[in-house]
Formats: C-alpha cells, structure tokens, sequence
C-alpha cells in the first residue's frame, strides 16, 4: 500500500519510508518524472551509439549493450501490462532473476540495433503514459514482487533501480559517464538497499543498521527488520560516507560490497551481501 496523501517531505528532498508490511510513504508523481528524466537522458546517449557501441560487452556477462537495451524494453512492457496480483516477478511462480529475463530476449533475437532503439523509445513513452493514466484514475492494486506483494507503484521503482542498474552496465566499460542526477541515484540508492535487506530476510538474516552514504543520492538509510518485515527510512542530508551509486552497484552485485562497506559491522555487511551473492551464483544446469 501507498501513502498517496499530501503529506511533508514525500519526495527526495525529505524523506521516503518503504516497508514490506503497510503503507509505504513515496511520492508517486515524483518518482515518474524523475524516470522520465532519466530515460531521456539515457535515450541521448543511445541516440549517439555506433556499431561497436551497440555490440560492447557490459557488466552483464552474457549481454551486449544491444541485449541490455532489448532487455529494458522488455522491462517497459512488463510494467505497462502489470494488473492485479501481477506475478512476473513473483519467484514462486518461477521467475530467476539469474535466467528469466535472458528467455524474454528470445522474442526480439534478430534484430538490428536502430529497430531496438525506435522500440525503446516507443515503449518507454507508452508506459510512462500508462502509468500517469493509471495515477489520475487513483487505482490501487498489489502485484508479486520477489519479497511478496507490494502496491503497483513499488513496482515502477524496482523497474527503475533494474534500469538504472542496466544503465551504468552499459556505458562504464565504454568509459560514459553515467547521466544521473541526485533524485534519480537516491531512489535507486533506497531501493538498491531497501531490496538487499528484503532479500537478507529472506535468508533468515535481518538487518538492523543505519548507513550513511555521500554524494548525489547520499542521505542517511535507516534499515530496520523485524522478522519478515522490513522498513527503510532515507533522510536526504549531505553526509560522509561511501557514494551512494557504488554502494547501489555492490549490493547489486556489481562490485565487492567489501570494498565500500568495509566500516559495517562483519555482520550487517554479509547480510547485506545475499542479494550480490545470489546474483553472481551460477545457476546449475540440469544434466543431459
């Protein structure tokens, strides 16, 4: 459940509160703009890709730039369609996060960047269209996210940390900057974390610790669990600590977390490894 009341200091200048269990306190007007600005920030970059760009290996070991883009479309369509309990990413229904999404590419194997990019585009317009419709018509509805059932908007926000994610997965083994700004890096940064100690949970290990991260998206992070349930209180101040988009890659899986988490308690840092863990954990093949 969202908190769609006009309350204080709902977007990321304040403060944004997710739980697993009741209302969440997130701006939902905001958080779409902030992906449409996002999005056209990264359509720039794209709109400058040659071949080799397009055929770049990224930090996705198995995709090329062109797989991540024709991935990220995928991701919109998902999004756009998601009704009431919406299973796409409910794991009981068989969603690997590791596989899953590699058998969606099947369906666009073939073809040519240029084709990849106009279907980005379009597809990204559509679904942010679908999603304000679906603002303006105050629908509320749950769908299965990999921790369990979450109002529809949460959704749009693991959509836009994946992306966001993606994004950087593409363009800094090219040596691009990553286009972002403070908003964009703090919700990613709230959801990278917020998802990491869902998935700690998950594995019986709950997190109780408060980290404070510097830079565009810094702010302090207040995670709390109680068994099962989960709570993250991001208060965005300016703050020491390590940069919020590199904590956001290493809980994901994209760096050592060791390497920006290191002052964590040895078990706040493991618990909050499971999410990178399980990412990077080959999935066994069944015999021939």
């Amino acid at each position: 459940m969202i908190d769609r009341s006009p309350t204080p200091g709902t977007s990321l200048h304040g403060t944004l509160l997710l739980r697993t269990a009741g209302a969440c306190d997130l701006d939902p007007e905001h958080l779409l703009e902030v992906f449409g600005e996002q999005r056209r920030r990264f359509a720039a970059v794209l709109h400058e890709f040659g071949p080799a760009d397009w055929a770049a290996p990224t930090r996705c070991a198995d995709w090329s730039a062109h797989d991540v883009v024709r991935h990220l479309c995928d991701c919109n369509t998902h999004i756009a369609a998601a009704g009431p309990d919406d299973r796409t990413l409910d794991l009981t229904a068989g969603f690997d996060p590791r596989t899953t999404p590699s058998g969606w590419l099947t369906a666009s194997a073939g073809e040519p960047p240029e084709a990849t990019l106009s279907r980005f585009l379009a597809t990204t317009e559509e679904l942010l269209a679908v999603l304000r419709a679906r603002l303006a018509q105050t629908r509320r509805f749950d769908v299965r996210l990999p921790y369990g059932p979450m109002d529809w908007i949460v959704f749009v926000l693991h959509g836009f940390w994946d992306c966001w994610l993606h994004e950087r997965d593409m363009l800094l083994p090219l040596g691009i900057e990553h286009p972002t700004d403070g908003d964009a890096t703090g919700y990613a940064a709230a959801y990278g974390t917020f998802i990491a100690a869902a998935v700690a949970s998950m594995f019986g290990d709950p997190v109780r610790q408060k980290l404070t991260l510097s830079g565009d998206g810094g702010g302090v992070f207040d995670l709390d669990s109680h068994g099962d349930a989960v709570t993250l209180t991001v208060t965005r101040v300016a703050t020491a600590g390590p940069p919020a988009a590199q904590v956001t890659d290493a809980l994901a899986g994209r760096a050592p977390t060791s390497a920006v988490l290191g002052d964590l308690p040895a078990r706040s840092r493991a618990a909050l490894s499971h999410l990178a863990d399980f990412f990077n954990t080959p999935v066994e093949q069944p015999p021939a």
